[in-house]
């Protein structure tokens, strides 16, 4: 790329940001916007209602989320050199393009949403993420496999039951990597890594609050541990269709390669090495169960409640990463070919991400009451729920998508927490509440399932690109990732779904 067109893309960086600066600054002073937010709140509080900033936002507001979603999805097509040097710093234009005039027109209700998100959502996400990633880099398959449709069919089947017991992150980590070294000799492989995304990174993690981080959500707002288990015939359909679809394609591809066989290869037996690590695996799982089922208490920081038991899990989850790395050796992770840039990638993008995500998710829980109320109203039947979730949770954070329909049905139904989580504790939900369960469903297959269908629907989805793109392979940019596979295969897949379960 030329020095012009690399000036070029900075200058457009830095206008776009100070564009809608101006805008914004312009926008709050013609329409009185600092007023009309304290007369708002001053009523609610008069109300006894605490202050709901997703009432007052204007759609538009979202501007900047949409624009870092576009930088991911055309910077690797149209600026690739550019963008592997410089994602961290677009990732943060974003960030401040909207931070900036958010805290200006909104003062203090701003900086609450901020260290809200942040605090709550984005640390103790890196931090799970972190620990996964570490930990499974240090357990290592050896052995002559090879990546032939059987074993790979046996080796993604294997991840996607995995899945909803160490974690659709967890897995994904563990199993990538031996998945890559058996199909090192073949030529096609990219359909691999992205069905390995479709089930190992997200179906398979429906069947239990450990697998993926909406499931946790409900069960921490009154959902009992096993029920998710009542999920199996939805994941077995779209599982047992994807890996079908899968081998067939597989197939397809193995034909057409010329697979040398060398007479004289050493077979080497299966073994893994550094299984210890699986005990810090276990050891994350007993952490997430731990803040789950045990309160201790709460305490403020920069006017964020903080529940003591999470905060205990996050030191808990990071001493098992750092004793991975003390105990594994270094010939171990060299082996994994381990490097940090996946985690770093993750880690750069999604705190764009968070920050920019927050109106969107404040007019979504605003509900009936924002400015996405003709959304929320229009959502009646299971179907609806599925759809909505399901297609939020594609480009939104799915977890706080999932507790938004969550919400919406128990108010839709005259319910509360309490009322649901008797029920759960007295065995009698389904004949209690049919109807909530119908809709339940619904919004927890969708918040799962569909965390496929981009790159940015659920976090294991980048790490597995990048892992795979650190290994040689080439894979399909954000659009293209959708169009060739995710809409042809997962779109088409989740609408015979609806027919079956939710009609």
């Amino acid at each position: 790329m030329s020095y012009f067109s690399k000036r070029g893309i900075k200058i457009v960086l830095l206008s776009i940001p100070l564009l809608f600066l101006l805008i914004s600054f312009s926008n709050a002073q013609h329409t009185d916007t600092l007023k009309q937010v304290t007369e708002h709140a001053t009523v609610q509080a008069e109300a006894g209602e605490a202050f709901d900033l997703g009432q007052v936002l204007p759609l538009w507001a979202a501007i900047p989320f949409a624009g870092i979603l576009l930088s991911i999805a055309l910077f690797p097509l149209i600026a690739p050199h550019f963008w592997h040097h410089h994602f961290p710093k677009v990732s943060a234009a974003w960030a401040l393009l909207f931070a900036v005039p958010f805290v200006y027109v909104y003062g203090g209700h701003a900086w609450h949403e901020i260290f809200h998100i942040y605090l709550l959502d984005y640390i103790p996400f890196i931090i799970l993420l972190w620990g996964l990633f570490t930990i499974s880099g240090g357990i290592l398959v050896k052995g002559s496999l090879k990546g032939t449709p059987a074993v790979n069919l046996l080796m993604i089947l294997i991840g996607t039951l995995l899945a909803s017991w160490i974690g659709t992150t967890g897995a994904a980590m563990v199993m990538i990597r031996p998945l890559i070294r058996a199909n090192a000799h073949r030529k096609y492989k990219v359909h691999l890594i992205v069905f390995f995304i479709f089930l190992v990174a997200n179906v398979g993690g429906a069947l239990t609050p450990l697998g993926d981080p909406p499931l946790f959500l409900g069960f921490l707002h009154g959902v009992s541990f096993f029920w998710t288990l009542h999920l199996i015939p939805e994941m077995l359909t779209v599982a047992g269709i994807l890996l079908v679809i899968l081998f067939l394609l597989d197939s397809f591809y193995y034909r057409k390669e010329t697979i040398i066989h060398n007479p004289d290869e050493v077979t080497e037996p299966l073994k893994v090495e550094g299984a210890f690590n699986f005990l810090f695996l276990l050891g994350v799982i007993i952490g997430v169960i731990f803040s789950g089922m045990v309160h201790i208490g709460h305490f403020e920081l920069l006017g964020v409640h903080m529940a003591i038991q999470n905060v205990i899990r996050d030191v808990w989850i990071v001493l098992m990463g750092l004793l991975s790395l003390k105990f594994t050796s270094k010939e171990i992770r060299e082996g994994n070919e381990f490097s940090w840039f996946p985690i770093l990638e993750v880690a750069y993008l999604f705190a764009g991400i968070f920050m920019t995500i927050i109106p969107a998710l404040a007019i979504l829980k605003a509900g009936e009451h924002g400015a996405l109320a003709g959304l929320i109203e229009a959502v009646k039947e299971p179907w609806h729920y599925f759809w909505a979730t399901g297609a939020l949770s594609s480009f939104l954070d799915n977890a706080p998508t999932y507790l938004t329909f969550f919400n919406s049905a128990l108010g839709k139904l005259g319910l509360s927490e309490e009322h649901i989580r008797a029920a759960f504790a007295a065995g009698d939900i389904v004949t209690k509440y049919p109807e909530f369960i119908s809709y339940l469903k619904a919004i927890s297959v969708g918040a799962v399932f569909m965390g496929a269908n981009t790159y940015i629907g659920n976090a294991p989805n980048f790490m597995v690109k990048s892992i795979a793109e650190e290994s040689g392979i080439t894979m399909p940019s954000f659009f293209g990732y959708m169009i060739k596979y995710s809409i042809p295969f997962l779109v088409t897949t989740f609408i015979v779904v609806t027919f079956i379960f939710f009609a």
